[in-house]
């Protein structure tokens, strides 16, 4: 909406101009701001949190009418958590909906929705969160802790990250397969590593090395569905303390929406950082700087205690949503140090299932590992707030690689 308003006031602005007559446009040059992503981005950023904060007591009672409480696990299944959490029984889940209905607001009034790294990323978060509703209302139906078996969960996630790594591999603006060779060096499709010097899609980079590591060609695209798919269950196994998913969610999408900043600035990213750079990349620190926002406006009702749970819903859609983001910035790698938190609680599951199949034998007291915490007598609010501080301090160290080489 706002770009739209722009593109409509800067043509009669230049209508005016030429006939030499101040009228309307002239009286509201001030909508030249609409122009500029750093000022629709931290619009987006606080609009989604207001939307979160206004719409959030509705979306609670609503829950609660509806009896979406979340089913907790019992005794025989987590032991002695289960009196940790015994609690949280009865809190509405499907919070998500709050999340993905802020963004995708904020997206549509302050971003361009048809730029192709903006549509990707929004499809994409949309898809996932559809997945988390469907696995979230069954079980609230069934009043079980278990919802979609996880084969057909997986399933479905890889079919959304096959479509979504389709799109970013064929899409000319963003690949530069398909586009003139006049469009590719006029800097119009695909994205450049450096001085005129373009790169495949399939390159995969990291910022120590200003060049590519390797290039997949068109195996690129099951490599990008596996990020998808990773980052979306990494946040749903860290979505398991009251504020914890979302508060290391706000971390990686800030820092996210500086890279995509960056990277759709010739000089920063060409000349400067020496990082992959396309033209229309900039746009999706819009849309990432609005989950951001809409995570702090959810994360004022899932604080602890919660009075809310995003469930499914918000986790597979947030981990969707960066995950394609990663894909879209070319900085996929640079997503196990910035979300690192999320890799480490995806981690300590595989360990965990991985060590008791083969020595018999636990290595933590459970896993995801922000429970191994927990057993450990570290009340919940230490755990989340250090998890929180982690999550920040990887933010940092990802951000400060850029300029190292």
């Amino acid at each position: 909406m706002l770009p739209a308003l722009y593109d409509f006031w800067f043509q009669a602005f230049e209508a005016e101009k030429a006939s030499g007559h101040e009228g309307w446009a002239h009286a509201c040059s001030f909508l030249n701001l609409f122009q500029y992503i750093t000022f629709r981005a931290a619009s987006a950023g606080v609009l989604a949190f207001v939307i979160s904060l206004m719409f959030g007591p509705s979306v609670i009672r609503k829950l609660i009418s509806l009896k979406v409480g979340q089913p907790i696990r019992t005794a025989a299944e987590v032991h002695k958590l289960a009196e940790l959490h015994g609690g949280k029984i009865g809190t509405p889940t499907m919070g998500g909906v709050l999340i993905l209905g802020a963004v995708l607001v904020a997206t549509l009034i302050c971003a361009r929705p048809l730029n192709p790294f903006i549509a990707v990323c929004a499809c994409t978060m949309a898809a996932c969160g559809l997945l988390g509703l469907c696995d979230d209302y069954k079980k609230v139906k069934e009043k079980k802790s278990d919802g979609l078996s996880s084969r057909t969960k997986l399933l479905w996630q890889v079919v959304i990250a096959l479509i979504a790594a389709s799109f970013i591999y064929f899409k000319p603006e963003i690949s530069g397969i398909g586009a003139s060779a006049e469009q590719i060096a006029a800097g119009d499709a695909g994205f450049t590593l450096g001085t005129n010097h373009p790169i495949n899609i399939g390159a995969i980079c990291f910022p120590l090395f200003k060049f590519p590591l390797v290039s997949l060609g068109i195996f690129v695209i099951p490599f990008f569905a596996l990020i998808i798919v990773g980052c979306s269950n990494a946040v749903n196994l860290t979505d398991g303390l009251d504020g914890l998913a979302i508060g290391c969610t706000i971390s990686t999408s800030l820092a996210y929406a500086l890279l995509a900043y960056l990277a759709g600035h010739y000089f920063m990213a060409v000349e400067y950082l020496v990082i992959p750079h396309n033209r229309y990349i900039g746009e999706l620190a819009v849309f990432l700087m609005a989950l951001a926002g809409a995570g702090f406006g959810f994360l004022w009702f899932n604080c602890h205690p919660a009075k809310m749970f995003m469930g499914d819903t918000g986790s597979l859609a947030i981990g969707g949503a960066l995950g394609s983001a990663a894909i879209c910035t070319k900085q996929e790698l640079l997503l196990a140090i910035i979300g690192g938190i999320f890799v480490m609680e995806a981690l300590s599951v595989i360990l965990q299932v991985g060590s008791f199949k083969l020595r018999k034998k636990r290595i933590f007291k459970m896993s995801p590992i922000h429970h191994h915490f927990e057993l450990l007598g570290w009340p919940e609010s230490q755990v989340i707030v250090r998890f929180w501080i982690l999550s920040i301090m990887l933010a940092l160290v990802g951000l400060a690689i850029l300029k190292i080489a």
